[in-house]
């Protein structure tokens, strides 16, 4: 073997320690782990970052809530509306075309003003009209009976003649046919008079009833028709405008079948209405309802206001509670509280707040706490107002602009 070949197969033997050495079998599985073990982590890091925002969660809410210095008489709550037990839609008998309007929305009026006019001057002609038919008729019989007084007075004249035996009886005939002929003539002038003076009253009531009066006394809720404006007809189309007796005003209010014999009729109640959260009137269970409704398994009950109802308005939504007893007056005077469930307080970054929920979406309120309220709750000083739903049992995961679906679980 030449030398030359010699040298080149021992150099190719040679370990070239400087080269890298080949990947282990322990390396070749253990990276590919990592990189997934990293994958995963930042996943579930995202997944629990974006779950609140993205994702609903099911949470059980419950609601900020006035209660008052009665609440401990109260025996049950229900919820119902303003109802004006005498109300009155004024239309026309008959069909016509407005020619005035005396009233405006929100006018007080009393029972039978004027409200309205409607277009009359045709009614007026035929009275005009049916007037001179009368004086005709009466002047027909002013006329039959100076006829007849006249043959009247022949009659006698001619009965003393052939009673003396001066003249025959026939011409007597003729006279006494003649007085019966005018006499029925004054009885038909009579009954015409009579007819024409009945068409007279019959134009005069049309004319009376183109005059719209109020049949009760009460206040304007609606807009008034305008003048020009075609009322009455069949159906009464076109009303004139609806009359409410604001001193008929109660609260009709459904109460659970269940719960009516906590329901004293003449008992006291507390009437809160949602337009006025922060007042509380005095009222009185007036009238029972005499049918169940099936499908919601309650009961109507009237309550009548004690005092008058100021600034109450119809068909306004009201909370009434049935008391054991009567509110006292200082009892009226005392604010109502504001209180939510102490579990729904919770703390984040050193400061009070709850979570309450707008379109299936939390936002957080800082809150300022009172004294606690009936052992399972706490006045709120500041914070969120009354019926703002809020999360009931907040989790240290619950966050600011959370989406969420509501439980009642």
């Amino acid at each position: 073997m030449p030398p030359d070949q010699l040298s080149s197969d021992l150099a190719s033997l040679r370990i070239d320690r400087d080269a890298p050495s080949p990947p282990s079998g322990a390396k070749r599985i253990l990276v590919p782990i990592v990189v997934i073990a990293v994958i995963g982590a930042a996943g579930w890091f995202g997944y629990t970052k974006l779950e609140g925002v993205v994702l609903k969660q099911e949470m059980k809410t419950t609601e900020v809530a006035l209660i008052s210095p009665s609440q401990a008489e109260v025996q049950v709550t229900a919820t119902g509306y303003v109802i004006p037990q005498r109300t009155s839609k004024i239309g026309s008998k008959i069909p016509g075309r407005l020619s005035k309007v005396f009233i405006n929305e929100g006018d007080t009026v009393k029972e039978g003003d004027v409200v309205a006019q409607l277009e009359d001057d045709d009614q007026r002609s035929m009275i005009v009209a049916a007037s001179s038919r009368v004086g005709v008729a009466n002047a027909r019989i002013a006329t039959a009976r100076a006829n007849l007084a006249e043959v009247t007075q022949q009659v006698e004249r001619e009965k003393a003649l052939v009673a003396s035996g001066a003249v025959g009886k026939a011409n007597l005939d003729n006279l006494v046919a003649r007085e019966k002929a005018l006499q029925e003539f004054v009885k038909s002038a009579q009954a015409e008079t009579s007819a024409a003076q009945a068409e007279v009253g019959t134009f005069g009531v049309g004319l009376k009833d183109r005059t719209i009066t109020t049949p009760i006394s009460g206040r304007v809720v609606t807009k008034p028709a305008t003048v020009g404006e075609f009322v009455g007809g069949i159906g009464n189309v076109g009303l004139i405008a609806e009359i409410v007796d604001f001193n008929s005003l109660m609260v009709e209010t459904d109460v659970p079948e269940t719960r009516l014999h906590l329901v004293k009729i003449g008992g006291p109640v507390e009437i809160v209405l949602d337009a006025y959260p922060n007042k509380r009137y005095r009222g009185v269970a007036q009238e029972l309802g005499q049918r169940v409704n099936r499908a919601k398994a309650t009961v109507v009950v009237k309550v009548k206001f004690t005092d008058p109802p100021v600034n109450v308005l119809p068909e306004m939504s009201a909370r009434v509670s049935f008391l054991s007893k009567a509110i006292t007056d200082d009892a009226l005077k005392e604010a109502p509280k504001r209180v939510v469930a102490a579990d729904a307080v919770v703390d984040r970054g050193g400061q009070k707040v709850v979570f309450g929920v707008e379109s299936g979406k939390l936002r957080q309120f800082p809150v300022k706490v009172g004294p606690p309220v009936g052992g399972s709750a706490v006045e709120l000083l500041d914070g969120p107002a009354p019926g703002t739903k809020v999360v009931a049992k907040p989790t240290p995961d619950t966050t600011d602009g959370q989406r969420i679906k509501e439980s009642d679980k």
